[in-house]
């Protein structure tokens, strides 16, 4: 039986453990916070604050789920614990769950009537459930919805002659209309509209016939690149080619999904892929994130920033055409390539994937969802996900498929990596991520995958984030989120 000296002695030590986990969190050092919280909470798992901080922490990783479950935790231990609501609550709005993080500011309220910060982001989300519901009220079925880019046609927009900016000439994109785009981005000059409707709405119509898993031949001696995550780093998309080489038929990429929100040049990013997507398809391959999707767009700042840098109707155009995106790349036969990872149940084949009907929102189960938000994890087996949506699975999943389906390696993105990249389940999992020193904080590298045939082995390179003009991230986002962030 423990003596109280040995109680104390073990108190003491969980509070000094607690205060090495807080300046790992203030040094952005997430994932080191999260080990030494869950050391202090092995010590002491009756302090409340313990469970509070890790969940800021997961939070801070996306890690959503992880940080409900601990949140609820703390308030489990202590039921007036205000922060541990508060930080649920957060979770909760991070996942666009307004109405469960609604319920939890109010309790924080109830809790601290008198906490004038308390009572600003209650205000905020009641005004967010409230647009919700008007919105809900006001939609309609997606069986009556009409495409909106079958509404538009940018041939009777007129261009200003003070206009100074990059112009398509007739119907071609050319390189040397993207390369002024580039340009004019870089000086942070917009497009005229009349030519960014046309680069999206030519890019749709090549997304439409293509199929929801696409086959990529690499000849022999050439080569093939890869890249994950950009989100809306726009400098750091110009970096990749300084550093690779612009796309073309000589020098193709694929970009793995989650090109736009979070970062506050995602307009520019999206036009810059699709535009090397109509000037040459086959130069460049573009797969769905979890981010393309409505639901992510309102929250991380893509919808916000298009409505200010374009319109409405641009915001609904994106939105369709997002739906267009292939969600699965196979390399030479041997390279399964997707987003976020692998599936719920064995047995799945490349053609129940070929199979999928693509052309809506992600649900929030299935092949689809699992596709764009699952992680993998260390140990065998399944678990649930980190996120609170999709799952994570073992390297004997991994190891399943890649038999089942006569594949060699899974390269995916989605999580944030310090290196910018990590190979996982015994050298058949790589997760490439190439947003170096992500949201402006999170101090990792950058990474791509150059893969050249026939023997199609990966070589990885790393880089560091470069100077982008001083608009912070998430600059468009919704005004609440930018609260928590």
């Amino acid at each position: 039986m423990p003596t109280m000296a040995t109680e104390k002695s073990s108190v003491s030590l969980a509070e000094e453990i607690k205060i090495q986990a807080n300046e790992a969190f203030k040094a952005n050092k997430f994932s080191q916070a999260i080990d030494l919280y869950t050391q202090a909470i092995e010590i002491n798992g009756e302090n409340a604050v313990y469970w509070a901080n890790r969940a800021l922490a997961h939070t801070k990783l996306e890690e959503y789920g992880s940080a409900i479950q601990d949140a609820s935790k703390a308030v489990e231990i202590d039921p007036k614990y205000s922060k541990g609501y508060y930080r649920r609550g957060a979770a909760y709005l991070a996942m666009g769950k307004f109405k469960d993080a609604l319920k939890d500011f109010q309790q924080v309220k109830r809790i601290s009537p008198n906490d004038p910060d308390a009572s600003k982001k209650l205000k905020e989300c009641e005004k967010a459930v409230m647009k919700l519901k008007f919105e809900e009220a006001i939609s309609v079925p997606s069986s009556e919805q009409h495409s909106v880019a079958e509404s538009i046609d940018y041939r009777t927009i007129d261009v200003e002659p003070q206009y100074t900016g990059a112009r398509i000439e007739g119907d071609v994109v050319t390189l040397d209309f993207v390369k002024k785009m580039m340009d004019d981005f870089k000086n942070q000059k917009c497009l005229h509209k009349r030519y960014a409707f046309q680069i999206v709405l030519q890019t749709r119509e090549i997304l439409m016939a293509l199929p929801s898993l696409v086959d990529i031949n690499v000849p022999n001696e050439k080569h093939f690149t890869v890249c994950g995550d950009v989100h809306g780093q726009f400098f750091d998309l110009i970096n990749i080619f300084e550093l690779n080489g612009l796309p073309s038929d000589e020098n193709p990429y694929l970009f793995n999904g989650d090109f736009v929100d979070r970062g506050s040049f995602s307009l520019e990013v999206i036009l810059t892929l699709f535009a090397f997507k109509c000037m040459s398809p086959s130069a460049i391959h573009l797969a769905r994130g979890n981010h393309e999707s409505k639901s992510m767009n309102k929250i991380y700042g893509f919808e916000g920033e298009v409505r200010s840098k374009l319109s409405d109707k641009f915001v609904e155009l994106f939105a369709e055409v997002f739906c267009y995106l292939p969600l699965a790349h196979v390399i030479n036969h041997k390279i399964f390539v997707v987003h976020g990872g692998l599936f719920s149940t064995d047995g799945v084949k490349l053609s129940d994937i070929r199979a999928i009907d693509r052309f809506c929102e992600p649900p929030e189960e299935g092949l689809m969802c699992e596709i764009l938000w699952s992680d993998p994890q260390p140990n065998p087996g399944r678990g649930p996900s980190k996120r609170g949506v999709g799952l994570s699975f073992g390297g004997d999943v991994t190891k399943r498929f890649l038999k089942d389906n006569n594949l060699d390696l899974v390269v995916r993105s989605h999580e944030v990596k310090d290196e910018g990249y990590e190979i996982e389940h015994d050298g058949k999992l790589i997760t490439v991520f190439s947003a170096p020193n992500y949201c402006d904080q999170m101090g990792n590298k950058g990474a791509f995958i150059r893969f050249e045939a026939p023997t199609m082995e990966p070589k990885i390179v790393t880089f560091s984030a470069v100077p982008h003009p001083d608009v912070k991230p998430m600059a468009y986002a919704s005004n609440f989120l930018r609260m928590f962030s």
